[in-house]
């Protein structure tokens, strides 16, 4: 290394190992142990910055060096945690007040692409046809592999009206899918209620925002006002949620169960890191603000609720599916939810900047932990008839790079049950893939000809409000010839 690089090198190292003095300090300062801190592994990190500086190509600018040292250091722990400069800081708080402008893609990082964990609801990804489970692999003719996911994410968001082209990489897809969005002012509504037929109705929550919970509360007394007063059953609908505000999950299970039930609790290595949310106002509430659950029908409390879920339907859709599960309050139904039972918090840093740090893990009120699991459904029903229950979204928060493991995820395998051989694996997961092409082609073709297509997930869940079953998947199979011939 040449004098100037070493000198470099040095002030660097000297800087780095005085911030993580103080940062370890401040950060662990009640640990009795401190361990010491890696010189060696610093001074290579210095000397990797010194030499860029002496020798890249370019001159590159010292602030960048840092921020992409920062961001590589945060990504690196697992796929959520994140270093958020001042835009993108702004866009995170835009978000969970309801409004920002992009895209409206839930994304998250796999093998250094852009994966897509759901499409919000009305948004143009939605509308272009971007699905859960694509994977983005250029952003217009920038090519994402290798880019932070801070860095995608802001490629995708933009100026109002302004298009981007996404090429996209799709499982059952022989080539790449290219499709060009054209950027809005993405207005989530996050709450949508639906009459089904007459006692009967959905609620769809779409994403958890600042005020999901009174807007639940409002759909729920509409509900009751359009059927006179009383209702028979409802569908709470939680199918490609990415989550949100956990507040607003504890509101939403808190509507449904008695007051003071345990929701869901933390663990993580700080006392600030061990939380209990029950369902409690103040757990929901903002200081001085009316309990608008209040309000509810008293008979809210037992009302025949199903529970929808599937791959997409992530964090805190999954605290209030393992809340209702675990009270026994709702029966839950659909496919294997996404998995990711991880707390983020937001640290602000000093100048508009911030950092995401996975701080704890979730876990129901009987001790289970969604990481890397998720919500296994009480009745599995696939999304449609000619699938079976694995077919669903392929990726999940175990999929993904980096992912912590699930602490209390050590059940022991079945007695009598035969392990699949590795030849047996590939050609059950090829069958899986060439009916769920066969399905899905078959769905683009009547969506094209402007055919509404049922939702057989939501059928089953109400048909088990009014008779405690679901149609059996042998009997939709003999029914169907779509699905006799995907066998």
């Amino acid at each position: 290394m040449s004098s100037k690089a070493q000198k470099i090198g040095l002030v660097v190292l000297g800087a780095l190992i005085g911030v993580s003095l103080s940062l370890n300090y401040s950060a662990v300062a009640e640990k009795s142990v401190q361990q010491p801190l890696p010189v060696e592994e610093l001074r290579a990190l210095s000397e990797v910055f010194g030499s860029i500086k002496n020798n890249y190509v370019e001159n590159v600018d010292d602030r960048k060096l840092i921020k992409e040292a920062i961001n590589g250091m945060v990504s690196g722990l697992d796929p959520h945690s994140a270093y958020l400069d001042k835009d993108s800081f702004r866009e995170l708080q835009e978000g969970t007040q309801g409004e920002f402008g992009g895209l409206g893609i839930e994304v998250g990082m796999e093998d250094g692409f852009v994966k897509v964990v759901s499409p919000i609801d009305d948004s143009p990804a939605q509308r272009a046809g971007v699905k859960a489970g694509d994977l983005i692999i250029k952003l217009d003719d920038t090519a994402v592999k290798g880019m932070a996911l801070n860095d995608a994410v802001k490629k995708m968001r933009g100026k109002p009206d302004t298009p981007i082209t996404l090429t996209i990489s799709r499982k059952g897809e022989n080539k790449p899918v290219v499709l060009t969005l054209i950027r809005a002012v993405i207005k989530v509504k996050s709450v949508k209620l639906k009459e089904l037929e007459p006692g009967y109705a959905t609620i769809r929550i779409s994403q958890f925002q600042e005020h999901t919970g009174e807007n639940l509360a409002s759909s729920i007394e509409k509900a009751y006002q359009e059927n006179g007063g009383k209702l028979k059953g409802l569908v709470l609908d939680l199918r490609n949620d990415p989550g949100g505000l956990l507040n607003s999950a504890v509101a939403v299970s808190a509507a449904f169960l008695p007051a003071g039930d345990l929701v869901v609790y933390t663990d993580g290595r700080t006392e600030d890191a061990k939380m209990r949310m029950t369902a409690v106002p103040q757990n929901y509430l903002h200081a001085g603000s009316e309990d608008y659950l209040a309000k509810l029908p008293a008979s809210v409390k037992n009302l025949p609720l199903v529970v929808l879920v599937n791959g997409g339907s992530a964090s805190a859709s999954e605290i209030v599916a393992g809340a209702l599960q675990d009270h026994k309050r709702a029966t839950v139904i659909g496919t294997q939810s996404f998995g990711k039972g991880s707390v983020q918090t937001i640290l602000p840093l000093g100048n508009n900047t911030a950092v995401k740090l996975t701080t704890a893990r979730y876990f129901t009120p009987s001790g289970r932990s969604i990481q890397a699991k998720g919500i296994v459904p009480d009745i599995l029903v696939p999304e449609d008839p000619a699938l079976s229950v694995d077919d669903g979204i392929g990726i999940r928060e175990a999929d993904l790079e980096h992912h912590l493991s699930n602490p209390t995820d050590a059940a022991p395998a079945k007695d009598g049950v035969k392990a699949l051989s590795p030849a047996e694996l590939r050609e059950k997961a090829q069958k899986a893939a060439d009916a769920r092409e066969k399905v899905m082609k078959e769905r683009e073709a009547k969506l094209k000809a402007g055919e509404e297509l049922p939702d057989y997930q939501l059928d089953q869940a109400v048909r088990y409000l009014k008779t405690g079953k679901v149609e059996t998947l042998a009997a939709v199979a003999a029914a169907t010839p779509a699905a006799s011939a995907a066998k």
